[in-house]
């Protein structure tokens, strides 16, 4: 599956919520679950009526830890649509999660997943610096990563988790910091096909649909 590839990026929680409000804003237009809503930029957006947010922390309208759960506290196609925002590579119940998104869900499922490899490689390959939701900080920080993942891998999980709960994707693509064009071609020559979205590509995004609906 080519993936079309969409040059921006999200300095803020803020500016992503306010991408997705956008970008998804047909799918946005009734009800809408959002798990790992954090300060719910979505609702903001969107309005209060149509839209509930579950986090354990931030602005949601449910407070809950999405680790201590087997099941979200939601009937059966609860929500027309169900966003899931880089939030499962948080979670020790990745799989448990995922499935709960499309138990609740009445249409579709927006789920974005990270390219942990793309901010790790340069301080592994000069054994030098830090990189974000990994490393040892005196105290436990609430957003760490419990997985670690490239865009091929999140590709692949998402095409065989489709395949095994009968979601069809309808959309799937990349999002990748914008920088030179030309800079961009020669690292496409060096690094061709998934070498080199695994190398710089930021965020894998999905579109499921639940085929018995």
């Amino acid at each position: 599956m080519k993936l079309q590839t969409i040059y921006i990026s999200f300095p803020s929680r803020d500016k992503r919520g306010k991408f997705v409000a956008s970008h998804f804003a047909g799918y946005l237009n009734e009800s809408v679950l959002d798990v790992g809503c954090f300060e719910a930029t979505i609702r903001d957006i969107i309005g209060q009526s149509s839209y509930v947010g579950v986090d354990i922390a931030g602005k949601p309208d449910i407070t809950l830890n999405l680790e201590k759960i087997e099941r979200l506290p939601f009937e059966d196609n609860s929500f027309k649509t169900v966003l899931c925002i880089d939030v499962l590579e948080h979670l020790d119940n990745f799989h448990v999660i995922f499935e709960e998104l499309k138990r609740v869900s009445s249409g579709s499922i927006i789920v974005s997943l990270p390219n942990c490899w793309r901010d790790a490689r340069r301080p592994i390959s000069r054994g030098k610096g830090q990189f974000a939701h990994y490393g040892l900080p005196l105290h436990i920080p609430l957003h760490r990563h419990k997985w670690f993942f490239n865009i091929t891998e999140a590709k692949d999980f998402i095409i065989g988790k489709a395949k095994e709960l009968d979601l069809q994707i309808t959309d799937m693509f990349i999002t990748e910091k914008p920088g030179k064009t030309i800079i961009r071609w020669l690292r496409m020559l060096r690094y061709p096909g998934n070498r080199y979205h695994n190398r710089y590509s930021a965020t894998l995004w999905t579109v499921l649909k639940k085929n018995n609906l």
